[in-house]
């Protein structure tokens, strides 16, 4: 089974759970930005959570089948239609041989999944079939004219039809554990007073902050920091004072102080945050 891309809106990758274990080599464990939203996609389609599928950013993917398959689309509710009739966010789908599912643009968050039952079945670099947009390691960015192959059906099938997804609140909340160089700012808890928008300037690397409101992050340690390593989450401090959230895509070691580390369960929802959403930190309880 095949599934031709005819059209691609502003990125689109094929991603699966990352490659952790590669440290050591200097490779970072790249991955679906919004874990939660692929896994979902997958049991959706009756497949291991593990499979590949594919991150769309913002919308307008336009791909077509050459056999029947089940699909779902998650994460970013992006408006779908199968052969121009509407169909469900984040609910099973049947595609008929020729068929073709279009994603228009997503109403809130960033990025959309789509599930295909089976995976995708590109051949795996360093045991990941994810594409790593800052090493450049991995299966290219989709274009149009792409035919991307399909596995083998699972021996599982779907257990429900749809998935309700809540709606965004206004303001997001994020969990955080302060360190390990919160010691180098004078204030490390101004980082959990006010409210912070993202900027612009963020991607798979990282969600780059700009504050909104409250006391800004100022370093009582001026001296260079060498480079060491940074995980999933991290919350790093360049000199302009507006922190960077590690996402999916970070490098694996850095040279700014880290002030905090947001908890793993909540780094999808920084990965969902479009550019001008806000979000506050709340210190997580077992660090109190």
């Amino acid at each position: 089974m095949v599934i031709f891309i005819e059209r691609v809106g502003p990125l689109a990758t094929i991603q699966d759970l990352g490659r952790p274990g590669w440290f050591d080599s200097g490779v970072g464990p790249a991955g679906a930005a919004d874990r939660a939203s692929l896994r979902l996609a997958n049991r959706l389609v009756g497949n291991p959570e593990d499979h590949a599928g594919l991150e769309v950013l913002l919308g307008g993917l336009v791909l077509r089948t050459d056999a029947h398959v089940t699909v779902a689309v998650t994460g970013a509710p992006a408006t779908a239609t199968v052969d121009s009739t509407p169909v469900g966010h984040a609910s099973v789908l049947e595609l008929e041989a020729g068929q073709t599912l279009r994603l228009g643009m997503a109403t809130t968050g960033l990025r959309s999944y789509v599930g295909i039952r089976g995976g995708i079945d590109v051949p795996k670099v360093l045991g990941s079939r994810s594409r790593d947009t800052l090493s450049g390691i991995g299966p290219d960015p989709l274009r149009p004219g792409m035919q991307l192959p399909v596995g083998p059906p699972p021996r599982t099938f779907p257990t429900v039809e749809f998935a309700p997804v809540p709606l965004p609140p206004e303001v997001f909340v994020v969990r955080a554990r302060p360190g390990p160089r919160d010691d180098w700012f004078t204030d490390p808890a101004a980082l959990f007073h006010g409210s912070w928008q993202v900027s612009s300037e963020t991607d798979r690397v990282g969600a780059r902050l700009d504050r909104v409101d409250g006391p800004p992050l100022t370093r009582a340690v001026t001296r260079e920091l060498p480079a060491e390593g940074v995980a999933l989450g991290s919350v790093q401090v360049p000199p302009s004072g507006q922190p960077v959230v590690f996402l999916a895509d970070h490098p694996i070691t850095g040279g700014y102080p880290v002030i905090a580390v947001v908890l793993d369960a909540d780094v999808d929802r920084v990965a969902q945050l479009r550019p001008g959403e806000r979000l506050r930190f709340r210190l997580d309880e077992a660090a109190r």
